[in-house]
């Protein structure tokens, strides 16, 4: 019997993170994005209608909270904290009171922390029994993002931890400037995918499927959910690997680092063993939790036949389940790393001291 449970993503419902500074287009991308009927069977959740500016989409109001657009989507908005908003429509939904749908768009205020809202949807209980953490989707200011980027570590933090980037205004902002600025959003999160838009006019599909979840039989979703080869830089090497010792193919050096942030992939070649490696990385969490803004990582146990999921957020960890199958036929752990002043080295050399102590 498997220490670990299966996974559940097609009983949960899949939720996907919207954030992004002050006017990054957050609200633009959304009203447009509202009445494709690709959106059919979502529910979005915003902090008030008026921001969206919903109007001509509107069809029927269920409830002084809800309402059903013409595209099929159901729009909500935020009452009180979001964890009781999610649990409330859990409910109604279970209840056959709200209008059908089969995901959730979360779009957070332009100042909002993504990480306890992600820390919320990865290992609150009562929300984890009903919806799971599909990805984040971040927007960036082409004409401004830059000195966001600089001025504000919500901005930051909302672009490093994202699945996919969307930078907006690149019409307004002029060749160079947009070059740069998508040079510093590769170097600050390479794993991202990054894509442009222009006054919001985005394919809905990208706001949807950015985790590793195979519950559509997309065997693809966990190379992209962890896109491990932006994250290094294969090379060879003039020494021997242990069995159980990460894999140091990257390139990942201080000219990759952004205002203290990094990003960096462990890949370790043998199946591990599930104490010694589950012991590590409570180690790192109780060493480091403040700095971890994103671990995710797809493992090779030792004693399992499937690929086993962790994905956490400073000292917050989804409890580890097992995917339905490998999405090819690489058999290695890898690690993703999304860090604010903490460097490889220092992760690598703990698995070492792990190694030798246990």
């Amino acid at each position: 019997m498997s220490l670990f449970d299966r996974d559940r993503s097609a009983e949960r419902l899949p939720v996907t993170l919207i954030t992004g500074f002050l006017g990054s287009g957050k609200t633009t991308l959304l009203n447009r994005a509202l009445g494709d009927p690709r959106m059919a069977r979502s529910l979005v959740l915003v902090n008030e209608f008026g921001e969206v500016g919903l109007d001509h989409l509107f069809m029927e109001q269920v409830g002084g909270d809800m309402v059903l657009l013409q595209s099929g989507c159901v729009c909500c908005t935020i009452q009180g904290d979001l964890d009781r908003t999610l649990r409330e429509i859990a409910q109604r939904r279970a209840a056959g009171t709200a209008p059908p749908f089969d995901r959730v768009l979360l779009e957070t205020t332009g100042l909002a922390d993504p990480a306890p809202i992600l820390q919320l949807l990865l290992n609150h209980p009562m929300i984890s029994h009903d919806y799971r953490l599909d990805g984040v989707v971040a927007t960036v200011d082409a004409l401004n993002g830059a000195r966001q980027l600089d001025e504000h570590p919500e901005a930051l933090k909302q672009a490093a931890v994202a699945d996919r980037l969307i930078v907006s205004k690149t019409d307004m902002a002029d060749v160079s400037t947009n070059a740069r600025l998508r040079a510093r959003l590769e170097r600050l999160n390479p794993g991202a995918a990054l894509y442009e838009v222009v006054q919001g006019e985005i394919d809905p599909a990208l706001l949807f499927d950015s985790g590793p979840f195979d519950a559509n039989g997309k065997s693809d979703q966990v190379r992209q959910w962890l896109n491990v080869e932006a994250h290094e830089h294969k090379h060879e090497h003039g020494h021997e690997h242990g069995h159980e010792h990460p894999h140091h193919s990257h390139a990942v050096d201080r000219s990759r680092h952004d205002a203290h942030i990094a990003s960096f992939c462990l890949t370790f070649e043998e199946p591990l063993d599930w104490d010694r490696f589950n012991a590590w990385l409570m180690a790192v969490r109780a060493s480091w939790a403040d700095r971890l803004l994103r671990v995710k990582g797809v493992l090779n146990v030792a004693g399992e036949s499937q690929p086993l999921v962790i994905h956490g957020v400073h000292r917050t960890f989804h409890p580890p389940t097992l995917l339905a199958r490998w999405p090819d036929d690489d058999r290695r752990s890898r690690l993703v790393f999304i860090t604010r002043d903490l460097d490889r080295e220092s992760v690598e050399a703990s698995w070492r001291e792990m190694g030798e102590t246990g």
